[in-house]
């Protein structure tokens, strides 16, 4: 994987996640595994299960820190699932970054229709910019 690579890419995304102004000061991007991507979830949400992707949002504290975000990827799964999808494991990972930032942004997947409407919008973002995404597979 490519670090500069991979901060164009999250900066891309989120310039169309957040096309005004990103609510958050700061976004931290965890890559994680299978392993310990279910006790996150759990400490987060307490549903302890496998996902591919958890965000948080934390608000300012006004005089102590600004607000703050956060993207908690499982890379492996990315690696995984990638293998068998067009794009391979590169396109994968940008997918659930772009998730992450869809749900940064508001959106939510609760429902089919809900969960259609965001598949839609994170692979329009892929789809305008495959250089981005391509960039962060290391050779």
């Amino acid at each position: 994987m490519r670090p500069a690579a991979l901060r164009t890419l999250l900066r891309t995304l989120a310039a169309r996640a957040f096309p005004a102004e990103a609510p958050f000061a700061e976004l931290a991007v965890v890559l994680t595994d299978d392993a310990a991507m279910p006790a996150y979830k759990a400490g987060c949400f307490g549903v302890r299960r496998q996902t591919d992707v958890v965000t948080q949002s934390y608000e300012a504290v006004p005089g102590v820190c600004a607000a703050t975000a956060e993207l908690v990827v499982n890379a492996e799964r990315a690696q995984a699932e990638g293998r068998a999808r067009p794009g391979g494991p590169a396109r994968e990972l940008a997918l659930y970054l772009a998730h992450g930032l869809d749900h940064l942004a508001g959106a939510d997947d609760d429902t089919p229709a809900r969960r259609r409407a965001m598949r839609r919008r994170e692979t329009a973002w892929l789809d305008a910019d495959p250089a981005a995404w391509k960039g962060i597979a290391g050779r």
